[in-house]
Order: C-alpha cells, then structure tokens, then sequence
C-alpha cells in the first residue's frame, strides 16, 4: 500500500525566535507525502483499508463534517485501492459544495446527510446497523479514523525520532498523539494543542486509546507510552475558528520559512509553539520537531468564508 507516497522531509526552521530561545526546530512534512492523502491522514487509514482489503469489503463508509480532512483523504484513498466510498456528512446540505465536498464526489464518494443530533449516535451500534442495513455489506471507519488501527498506524509516523527531545502536533481526536507517545522513548515527551475549545477532555480520550492498543492484540508495545501533555490555550475560539491574529501569523510564515500551514490544525500549534518559545517554555538546547499533519486543502473552503 505504501508504494504510492513519498517518504517524509525534515526541514529545519531558523529564526530570530528560535535562536533567542536557544533550540534547535525542525518540521516533519507529513504534507509532502501524497498530493492528496497526506499528513497523519494516510497512517490512520492504512490499517482499516488494509483490513477491509483482507475481509473482501468493496466499500467504505465513514463520518465527518463538510469540511473534514478525513473525508476528503478518505475518498482519495478509497479510490487509490479501489474501494466505493460513502461519507455520511454532519448537517444539512448546504448547496453549492464546498471544495472538500465537491473533491469527495470527484472522487466516487457518495455523500450522506444526517442532522446534527442523529450525527452524535454515530459510533452507536444502532445507527451503524441502520447504515449497515441501508447500504449493505460495508466497512465502517470512524469519524478520523479515530481506532486502534488508527493508533497502530500512527506508530508508523516517526521513523527515526530519537534525535529529539520533544514532539509537538495538533490534536483532534487524540489518535496521532497516542501512536506518537507509544513509538518513543521515556526521555521524550510529546506536547498535543487541541484545537478544539476546552480541548482538556481529549486526555481522557488518549488515555483510552493507550490503554486500549496496550491490550489489544495488535503489534505489541513492549514499554510504557512516552510522557505527554496537552496544552489547551492555542483553539483560537474552537474547530475551524481563526480570525485575523492567526491568519497573518500563516502568512508570515509561509513567507519566511516557505511553508505552508493549514489554518484548523497546523497553523494553531506553530503558534503555539513559536509563543512559547518567546515565553521561555522550552530549555535551551531543547530539539524539538513540530509535526505538519497536512489538510492543506482545507483552507480554500475557510478562506472562502473569510
């Protein structure tokens, strides 16, 4: 499955910031990875494809709002393997599509509506057997590929991370945190920024995850998960909010360091990440990578909205 991407890049970032601060920063550019199925998106899904593959599903059905990264990964990558996709959609249609939803269907994704008080049974057993008796046989994937193949994936992600000290990414779901923390060694720790509003309650969503995949009986983990933290400040007013502050600081660094960052996830943790260096937070000497999970799509939509 994975002869169709690139291995990721690591680019170094060099600034005033960082050199007052006294680290030494560096960016994974998950986003490199695929034009279309990228970032952290790919490792949360490879599993699940690869088992609905193994158990002879010909299609897919998953969840996620209208401007959802995972929707449009996954319909990409359904394709890519061959699979028929359905994404059930929270809320209304709203016509004309927006470019997310627009690409799922260029796809071969066959867009489902349920209102938003149906959406949160989703991962409820009834729903799904409602789904599963609506559209047949099909291979159910949850909103982010938010499981335990999604951890095991996501494992997956740093290769060769021992050269740091501290990882940092945005979180949704808490699933790329988890595979993270379970890949590295106790003397690293990795820093989440949820960019959810009060985004405290994802610790108790990660720690499931742990626990869960600890006992599972997928790949084993023969250590603890490295010591993690999330840090809740950088949600810029919730899911998908931005307002002018984070907009130019995402221009700005497009500008200097010619990368780009999508304003829902990325652009809320470098922000992050860049204020805290200015407060002091990291110890000098501190190498810290700051992982680009992709999305980048997403931002035509929100800049449409602006």
């Amino acid at each position: 499955m994975s002869s169709f991407f690139l291995p990721p890049v690591t680019q170094e970032i060099n600034n005033e910031i960082t050199c007052r601060a006294g680290v030494k920063l560096s960016v994974l550019r998950l986003d490199s990875m695929h034009p279309f199925v990228n970032g952290n998106k790919w490792f949360k899904l490879k599993y699940n494809l690869q088992e609905a593959q193994q158990q002879n599903y010909t299609t897919i059905l998953t969840f996620g709002g209208a401007y959802s990264n995972h929707i449009f990964a996954t319909a990409a990558a359904s394709k890519l393997f061959n699979f028929r996709t359905i994404g059930v959609i929270r809320g209304e249609e709203r016509l004309p599509l927006n470019p997310t939803l627009s690409f799922a269907i260029e796809q071969g994704m066959q867009l489902v509506y349920l209102n938003r008080e149906s959406y949160r049974q989703k991962d409820t057993e009834e729903l799904q057997q409602e789904l599963k008796q609506r559209f047949g046989d099909v291979f159910i994937i949850p909103e982010g590929g938010s499981n335990l193949k999604g951890v095991r994936g996501c494992t997956e992600i740093l290769a060769d991370a021992e050269q740091f000290d501290r990882i940092c990414l945005a979180c949704g779901t808490g699933t790329t945190l988890a595979g993270i923390a379970l890949s590295l060694s106790q003397r690293q720790t990795v820093i989440g920024f949820p960019v959810l509003k009060n985004g405290e309650f994802l610790a108790g969503e990660i720690e499931n995850l742990l626990s869960d995949y600890l006992i599972s009986g997928l790949p084993k983990i023969y250590h603890a998960p490295a010591p993690w933290q999330l840090i809740c400040d950088y949600h810029f007013g919730g899911y998908a909010k931005v307002n002018k502050k984070l907009i130019m600081f995402t221009e700005q660094f497009q500008h200097t360091e010619s990368i780009t960052l999508d304003y829902v996830y990325t652009a809320k943790m470098f922000y992050g990440v860049m204020d805290l260096l200015q407060q002091g937070f990291f110890p000098k000497g501190d190498r810290i990578l700051l992982l680009h999970t992709g999305g980048l799509q997403g931002n035509i939509g929100i800049e449409q909205r602006l």
